[in-house]
């Protein structure tokens, strides 16, 4: 039997939605049939007879393959679109039912528990331990996110013009919130016509400057002189997933190190209203 041969941009896209490449092979072999046996299968994809199984078995669950019960046992192509939707479907089951039960763990007693091991495990670590390399915008915004919960007195910001549009759109009311705790929030940013709105709405609870022009601004965060976080690419020429970020708990860092500049710029910006 001849082999199938597809566009590298089909097995792209395919990979892309999390198909690994025996699911990919074999989910265009099987449309290309309509209805085929694994051996037949693994004729045209070129996947291992051996693994054809319990990868087709993996592709019906994710719904782009139905199963009949024969001898030999048969599989079914599904309509593409079909196909994509089923797995959209079952994709969005599985996350609702992943977050329901770590809802239901942050109301239980085992987070009490896994707080108290916590406690006890960072009196021991060194301050190196305590930082570390963030990789991917997702990841940074993650761990600002999770800063700006914990703030008790301050936050200060320094962020980009797109940064400043991101942190709006997350973050925003977790901002607010910390402001109606007390918490004082500063944030500096090349504001100019195109984000202007965002800056005003962001001055109802946090106090804004625009950066002085000819400034080289990359993004930056310090919570409570404690905690530092900045940005080591640019986020206007970087992937989002090829970002990387630094982020260190020293009051040493914080203070010394990053406080000096944010004073000196904040002295030298325009206040936002």
């Amino acid at each position: 039997m001849a082999r199938l041969h597809v566009k590298q941009s089909v097995m792209d896209a395919l990979k892309a939605i999390g198909l690994n490449l025996y699911e990919r092979k074999l989910w265009v072999a099987l449309l290309s049939k309509g209805v085929a046996t694994a051996g037949e299968l693994a004729d045209l994809s070129n996947v291992p007879r051996s693994r054809c199984y319990d990868v087709l078995e993996s592709l019906a669950d994710k719904g782009f393959v139905i199963i009949q019960p024969s001898k030999p046992m048969r599989y079914v192509a599904i309509k593409p679109k079909d196909a994509l939707e089923n797995a959209k479907k079952r994709l969005q089951e599985k996350a609702q039912e992943m977050i329901r039960r770590i809802e239901n763990l942050q109301r239980s007693e085992v987070v009490k528990e896994l707080e108290r091991i916590y406690k006890e495990g960072i009196k021991h670590v060194k301050p190196e331990d305590i930082s570390g390399a963030l990789r991917g915008r997702d990841t940074f915004y993650d761990r600002i996110g999770e800063l700006i919960s914990k703030a008790k007195k301050e936050v200060t910001m320094i962020t980009t013009e797109q940064g400043l549009k991101e942190l709006y759109e997350k973050y925003a009311r977790a901002l607010q919130r910390a402001s109606k705790a007390g918490v004082d929030i500063r944030i500096l940013a090349p504001v100019n016509e195109k984000n202007l709105g965002i800056a005003k709405e962001l001055a109802k609870f946090a106090r804004i400057r625009s950066v002085a022009p000819g400034h080289p601004i990359t993004r930056a965060c310090v919570v409570d002189g404690e905690h530092f976080l900045i940005g080591l690419t640019d986020d206007s020429e970087t992937k989002p997933g090829e970002e990387i970020a630094f982020w260190a708990r020293s009051e040493h860092v914080a203070s010394d190190f990053f406080a000096p500049i944010f004073e000196k710029l904040w002295k030298e910006a325009k206040e936002v209203k």
